[in-house]
C-alpha cells in the first residue's frame, strides 16, 4: 500500500513560512537537495493544495532551463515534470500534463489510490495536511526543521481534537544545521 507522506522544511519554532509567506530562511544546499532528490524520485504522485501546486509549478517545470540554477536544483525539475500531481482545489481548472485536480478530500478515494501500486505520495500545503489529518489519513512525517526562530508566521498544523501517535523512525542531521524528524503513524490494531 502507497504511503501518505508530509514532506516539509519547518522553523524550530513550528512554522513552515514566514510572513508574506517567506520561505527565505530555508536552508535548503546542495546536499540537502541531493537527498530530497533521491526520495521524492520514489515516489508516485505529489498532492498538492491549490497555493503550493501554483507556486511550485510557477518554478519547476522549467527551472532546468536556467544554467545558473545548480545541479540538484535542476534535476529536481524532472523529478517534478515526471511524478503525477494531484491538486485538491474548489476552484482551480484541469491544468497541464500530469495533473489531476479534485474537489474535495474524498478519504475513500484516497484510500482507493493508496490501494495502486507504486511508491508513496508526498502531500504538501498546510491545509491540505490539516485536511488529511483530520481523516487520519496521513502516514508518514518527514519534518525538515531549520535552525531558525521565526517567532510568526503559519504554523504548519492546526490544533487537533484528537491525538495521534507517532513513532520515531529515523534522524539525521545534515552538515547545514537542518535536522530531518521522520515519524510513521501507529495505528491501532
Amino acid at each position: 500500500m502507497r504511503k501518505i507522506v508530509v514532506h516539509m522544511a519547518v522553523s524550530l519554532d513550528g512554522f513552515f513560512e514566514g510572513p508574506d509567506r517567506d520561505i527565505g530562511w530555508h536552508r535548503v544546499d546542495d546536499d540537502l537537495h541531493r537527498y530530497f532528490n533521491e526520495y521524492l524520485a520514489t515516489t508516485s504522485a505529489f498532492l498538492f493544495g491549490r497555493v503550493t501546486f501554483e507556486l511550485m509549478d510557477e518554478f519547476w517545470p522549467t527551472a532546468d532551463d536556467d544554467p545558473e540554477v545548480p545541479a540538484p536544483m535542476g534535476e529536481f525539475a524532472g523529478i517534478y515534470r515526471r511524478i503525477p500531481r494531484i491538486v485538491f482545489s474548489r476552484t482551480l481548472a484541469p491544468t497541464g500534463p500530469r495533473t489531476e485536480v479534485h474537489r474535495e478530500v474524498d478519504p475513500e478515494a484516497i484510500r482507493s489510490l493508496q490501494q495502486q501500486p507504486g511508491g508513496d505520495m508526498t502531500i504538501g500545503g498546510a491545509k491540505l495536511i490539516d485536511a488529511f489529518r483530520q481523516h487520519d489519513l496521513i502516514d508518514e512525517y518527514r519534518l525538515f526543521v531549520n535552525p531558525v526562530l521565526l517567532g510568526r508566521g503559519r504554523r504548519l498544523f492546526d490544533p487537533a481534537d484528537v491525538p495521534r501517535d507517532l513513532r520515531l523512525v529515523e534522524s539525521r542531521a545534515f552538515g547545514n544545521g537542518v535536522v530531518l524528524l521522520r515519524h510513521e503513524r501507529v495505528r491501532p490494531g
